[in-house]
């Protein structure tokens, strides 16, 4: 039986380190993960964390695998053109895909059905056989074209999961501001994890 995997995408909008965290995350649970990395995204990286990725999917996939301490194999590091990838059909399709961050540009190609990148060509592919595709779109306001680009989606049950994390578990840290919005990609895979307690919990001793 082949392994279960999933497919993270990172693209161009601010707010990278929330997908290197999912990716962390990913790892740490053992999930098998196919990793797709924009032009754009490698230049935001670059910009907004310490890690500077090299230019070819194979020396990233190296890097990263030493980075988040992978087991072998549990990490594929896909090129944007790389056609033949798994991912790119249905026949070999990711239990889920998630896009974080997700940039305008690339949740409108997905909503129209576009695939000029495998990153769009493997959400078309999650699309049509109806697998879970997880877009967390980083960017503010919204025009009426992103919210009629989201409808469309949601409507075809894409989960839109916004970076707008929560400020009740009283975070003293942008880490925790990030692994908020981790912690709630996580509950829609399924996947358990340690980073933020449930609702409930920690709320238990106020009185409303």
């Amino acid at each position: 039986m082949r392994q279960p995997t999933i497919t993270v995408a990172i693209t161009g909008a601010s707010g990278a380190v929330y997908g290197l965290r999912l990716l962390e995350q990913l790892i740490v649970a053992k999930q098998t993960v196919y990793l797709l990395i924009s032009a754009p995204a490698q230049l935001v990286i670059q910009m907004e964390t310490d890690l500077k990725l090299p230019s070819h999917p194979s020396a990233i996939q190296a890097l990263l695998t030493e980075h988040y301490q992978a087991a072998p194999g549990q990490l594929q590091v896909l090129g944007r053109q790389q056609w033949l990838a798994p991912i790119a059909s249905g026949s070999a399709v990711s239990q889920a895909m998630v896009i974080c961050p997700c940039t305008s540009a690339t949740l409108a190609a997905i909503a129209n059905g576009l695939s000029r990148s495998l990153i769009e060509r493997a959400a078309d592919v999650i699309l049509k056989e109806q697998r879970q595709l997880i877009l967390v779109h980083r960017e503010t306001p919204l025009s009426v074209i992103h919210l009629e680009n989201m409808l469309r989606l949601a409507k075809l049950g894409v989960v839109i999961l916004p970076a707008n994390p929560g400020f009740y578990h009283r975070p003293h840290h942008i880490s925790e501001l990030v692994d908020f919005i981790v912690a709630r990609i996580l509950d829609h895979l399924g996947i358990e994890h340690t980073l933020i307690p449930p609702w409930g919990k920690e709320l238990a001793p106020y009185q409303f």
